[in-house]
């Protein structure tokens, strides 16, 4: 590894990244981190060995640099690296809703940048990191992008065009899963569970269930079906969720997660 990395609003997906990349190979002398408190900053020194500069700093000296802010605060980040960002640095932005040419108007011609969905299971190297390249944007670049992100899960090339549906399936993903859960450990609350029990119970079956579909290779029909005897307790329970339209209303949330992506990329934040 020997380009210059730099992580810009080290927040926990930041963090993330950052220590993935250090357990994937990189030399902690090889990042650069930036983050608004001082404290942090020196947080991060401390904990993984990097070095803290400040956004000009990082824009002049790394090779790379990783753009972890939040959407709302992307604007006031560019306005502050754009004197100082060559268009051979290699940008790399994480915030949702964003277009690549949103940062290539506000950086200097020929900018290559690199859009990334990725999703909080970074934080234990379970990602899934959906990348889409630029205008200007070459093969090496999106090597190199997957090269960073493969070091805390799993990466897909898209489009960009699919970026709005990979966010509303795996960047907000997890949280349909969490809620899923939240749903299920209170009816076994209510079937008469202690909540500890029913957590546990559940979060095996889902951990279990999602192993089973990785390893397999099975559709998901087929592995439902395998659950699902004649007449038995799992068709009864599938026949109420039929009936209360819960694939019906998974599509619909889906659908609205994906529109709010557009309406967040065309500025009406």
């Amino acid at each position: 590894m020997t380009q210059t990395v730099a992580v810009l609003g080290t927040g926990k997906i930041g963090e993330a990244l950052l220590s993935g990349m250090i357990r994937a190979g990189w030399r902690p002398a090889d990042l650069l981190v930036t983050a608004r408190r001082p404290e942090r900053a020196e947080e991060l020194r401390t904990r993984y060995g990097v070095e803290p500069v400040t956004n000009a700093d990082a824009a002049k000296r790394a090779d790379t640099l990783i753009l972890t802010v939040k959407p709302q605060d992307m604007g006031k980040l560019l306005d502050e690296l754009a004197p100082h960002v060559p268009a051979d640095r290699l940008v790399i932005s994480g915030a949702a809703g964003i277009p690549t040419a949103y940062f290539e108007e506000r950086l200097a011609p020929n900018t290559p940048v690199v859009r990334v969905m990725t999703n909080t299971p970074a934080l234990v190297d379970e990602a899934m990191s959906v990348i889409s390249a630029g205008t200007h944007a070459t093969p090496e670049h999106l090597l190199h992008t997957e090269e960073i992100f493969g070091g805390v899960g799993k990466t897909l090339r898209v489009p960009e065009s699919q970026q709005d549906a990979a966010t509303a399936l795996s960047g907000s993903g997890p949280a349909y899963f969490y809620y899923l859960v939240e749903a299920m450990t209170d009816a076994g609350i209510l079937l008469g569970l202690p909540r500890a029990q029913a957590h546990d119970l559940i979060v095996q079956a889902a951990i279990g269930a999602a192993v089973m579909l990785r390893d397999s290779g099975e559709h998901p029909v087929k592995l439902r079906e395998a659950v699902t005897s004649p007449a038995g307790t799992t068709i009864n329970a599938i026949r109420e969720l039929e009936n209360h339209g819960v694939r019906a209303a998974l599509i619909a949330a889906l659908e609205a997660a994906r529109d709010r992506s557009r309406e967040l990329a065309s500025g009406n934040g």
